[in-house]
């Protein structure tokens, strides 16, 4: 569903997963939401280079949490 980069690791920095372009859809669709309606993050982001990510892109953030285990952010890139 989605491509990663394990190249980039650092403890600071979220892992990000580049949602591919036939899932994003879906996604919204399961989300109850609009691209659009995404938070956005821009293209230079320093996580996104190594990602190739263009504009329109949706990627996936998954953060570690001390409460929850994991929590899942989705950002749409411009």
């Amino acid at each position: 569903m989605a491509e990663t980069l394990e190249k980039q690791k650092h403890y600071l920095v979220p892992e990000h997963v580049l949602i591919k372009k036939d899932k994003v859809s879906e996604l919204m669709a399961e989300l109850g939401i609009k691209k659009e309606d995404l938070p956005r993050i821009y293209k230079d982001d320093a996580a996104l280079k190594l990602l190739g990510a263009e504009k329109g892109d949706v990627v996936k953030i998954i953060r570690d949490s001390l409460t929850a285990g994991q929590s899942v952010y989705y950002r749409r890139v411009v």
